[in-house]
C-alpha cells in the first residue's frame, strides 16, 4: 500500500497549507483560479486515482495561493499609514489583555474612528502608565500615529507588527472609555471576563495571575522576575493556552451530560460549545485554535460515526490558522505549538520505547519522553528565534507537569460550581491557589540554577552551538541505540 492510498486526505491538507504558506513568496490572482478551473476537469472518479489525485493537489495547492494572496493584500493595506506622526482624537476598541510596560501600557486594539472619519484598522495602542482599560472596551483620546521601529537589539518590531496585521502605533496621551463593543467580540469579552473572575474568586496576588496565565494564556499579571524564571526552565508553555485544556473542556461538558442523564449526542454537540466558547474567551492563539479544531474535529467524527486522525487534525489546524493570516507561518507561537505537537505524535513513543527497559515508573517514562521530545524539537525554534535555550526542560517538566490537569480540573471545577455555591467556589479556587504555587515554586527552583538557561548576544554563535547541540544529541542518542540493541 502506496503514501497516496494510506494517507490520500492528510496529503490533499498538506498540499492546501503549502499554498497559504507560499504566499508569503509571491502572489497571484486569476490565474490562480484558472489553474483550479483547468485542474478540478480531471477530478472525475476515484480521487485517489495518481492523475486525478495529483490534479486535486495542484488544485488546492493553487487555491491557498490564490486565498493567502488576497489575504496578505488585505492585512497589508492600511490607511493610516499615510498619517505617521498626526494627531487627532481617535476611537479604538481594545481587542485583547492589556500589558502594562516600565513606561507605558500597551494592548491590540482596532481603531474605529479618526478626526471624526470612520476608519477601520487594527493597531498597537500605547497609553499612559495608570489603570488599563479591560478588553472590549471602546476608548476616546487625544492620540499620535507613530510607525513602529526597525530593527534593534535583536528586534524588529516593525515585522513582528507587521505579521500581526499591523502597521501602525497609537499613542494617547489621554483617554477615557466610552463603551464597550459587541457582537461576537462582545460574547467573547464577557465570556473572558466571567472565567477569569470565576477561576480566581478565591486567590489574589500572584496566585491569581498565576491561574489566570495557565487557564486563559494571559500572563499580563504576572511580574517580570517569574515570566524569566518561566523561561529559564522551559516551563513557559504552561502560561500558552494548549490542547490539555480544550481536553478538559470536552471532557467536563460530557461528564456533566452523563451525570445529568442527557444523550450523548447532546453532550456532544455541548462539547463543540464549549470548545468554542473557550476559544473566543482565550483568543486566537496559535495553540488554542490548533487544539479546538482538533477538538471539534474529534466530537464531529464521533457525531458522524467517522473516527478522526490526529494528523490530519493537526493539518486541519494549521489551515484554518494560515487561511485567517498566512504570516502566521512566521509566528514564534504558531512555530511552537506545531512543532511541539508534531514532537509529541512522532519522536515521544520512540523515546518512549527506549526507556521501556528502566526501572521507571510508566507515568515518570512518559513524563520524561514527552518533555524531552518537545524540548528536543523546539530547541532549535528558541535558540534562532530568541537566543535563549533552557538546558533543564525534562526535569522541569517532569516536576510540574503533573499537577497542570489538577489546576485545570479545578478552575473549570470552580468555575461551575460558582453560580450554586460561592462559598464552595472559593473552596477550591484557594486549594488551587496552593497548586499553582507549586508550580511557580518548580519554575523558580529550575530557572535559579546557574547555567539553566543559555543566552546568546552574538548572532554568529547561535548556528554554531547549535550544530554542536545536534552532533552531541546525535551521538548521545547512537551510544544508547548501540547499548540496548
Amino acid at each position: 500500500m502506496t503514501v497516496l492510498d494510506r494517507y490520500p486526505h492528510h496529503l490533499l491538507a498538506s498540499t492546501l497549507v503549502a499554498g497559504l504558506a507560499f504566499a508569503n513568496v509571491a502572489h497571484i490572482h486569476t490565474v490562480g483560479l484558472a489553474v483550479v478551473g483547468v485542474a478540478l476537469v480531471f477530478v472525475l472518479g476515484d480521487p485517489r486515482s495518481t492523475v486525478r489525485f495529483t490534479a486535486l493537489a495542484v488544485a488546492l495547492a493553487a487555491f491557498g495561493w490564490w486565498w493567502g494572496s488576497g489575504r496578505l493584500e488585505r492585512l497589508d493595506r492600511s490607511v493610516l499609514s499615510a498619517h505617521v506622526a498626526d494627531a487627532g482624537r481617535f476611537e479604538a476598541v481594545v481587542t485583547a489583555p492589556a500589558k502594562v510596560g516600565r513606561y507605558r501600557i500597551r494592548v491590540f486594539g482596532a481603531v474605529r474612528g479618526y478626526e471624526g472619519r470612520r476608519v477601520r484598522e487594527p493597531v498597537l495602542l500605547e497609553l499612559p502608565l495608570g489603570r488599563s482599560p479591560p478588553q472590549g472596551a471602546v476608548i476616546q483620546g487625544a492620540a499620535t500615529v507613530r510607525a513602529p521601529r526597525g530593527p534593534a537589539d535583536g528586534f524588529d518590531e516593525r515585522t513582528w507588527l507587521r505579521h500581526q496585521g499591523v502597521h501602525v502605533i497609537v499613542r494617547y496621551t489621554a483617554w477615557r472609555q466610552v463603551g464597550r463593543r459587541g457582537g461576537v467580540g462582545g460574547v467573547a469579552d464577557r465570556i473572558h471576563a466571567w472565567l477569569g473572575a470565576a477561576i480566581a474568586c478565591g486567590v489574589t496576588g500572584e496566585r491569581r495571575a498565576l491561574l489566570v496565565g495557565i487557564v486563559l494564556g494571559d500572563d499580563g499579571g504576572l511580574s517580570q522576575s517569574t515570566k524569566e524564571h518561566f523561561q529559564a526552565s522551559g516551563l513557559y508553555h504552561l502560561l500558552a493556552v494548549s490542547g490539555q485544556n480544550v481536553v478538559l473542556v470536552a471532557a467536563g461538558v460530557l461528564v456533566l451530560a452523563w451525570l445529568v442523564g442527557v444523550a450523548r449526542v447532546v453532550g456532544e454537540v455541548g462539547a463543540l460549545v464549549g470548545i468554542a466558547a473557550y476559544v473566543l474567551a482565550v483568543g486566537a492563539q496559535p495553540s488554542v485554535v490548533r487544539a479546538g479544531v482538533a477538538g471539534a474535529l474529534a466530537s464531529i467524527a464521533w457525531l458522524t460515526g467517522r473516527l478522526g486522525d490526529a494528523w490530519y487534525a493537526l493539518a486541519l489546524g494549521a489551515v484554518v490558522l494560515l487561511g485567517w493570516n498566512p504570516m502566521l507561518v512566521f509566528d514564534p507561537g504558531f512555530e511552537l505549538s506545531f512543532a511541539a505537537v508534531g514532537a509529541i505524535f512522532a519522536v515521544a513513543p520512540r523515546v518512549r520505547a527506549r526507556l521501556a527497559g528502566y526501572p521507571l515508573p510508566d507515568h515518570l517514562q512518559m513524563a520524561i519522553a514527552v518533555s524531552g521530545a518537545c524540548g528536543l524539537v523546539t530547541a532549535p525554534i528558541l535558540w534562532f528565534r530568541f537566543g535563549q535555550l533552557p538546558l533543564l526542560t525534562i526535569p522541569a517538566n517532569v516536576l510540574a507537569e503533573p499537577a497542570m490537569p489538577i489546576v485545570l480540573t479545578l478552575a473549570f471545577a470552580t468555575a461551575a460550581l460558582g453560580p450554586v455555591t460561592p462559598a464552595g467556589a472559593a473552596f477550591l479556587s484557594w486549594c488551587n491557589g496552593w497548586v499553582v504555587a507549586y508550580i511557580g515554586g518548580c519554575a523558580r527552583l529550575i530557572g535559579s540554577v546557574p547555567g539553566a538557561q543559555i543566552t546568546v548576544t552574538n548572532p554568529l554563535a547561535g548556528p554554531a552551538v547549535a550544530v554542536a547541540i545536534a552532533l552531541v544529541l546525535g551521538v548521545v542518542w547512537a551510544v544508547v541505540r548501540v547499548r540496548m540493541e
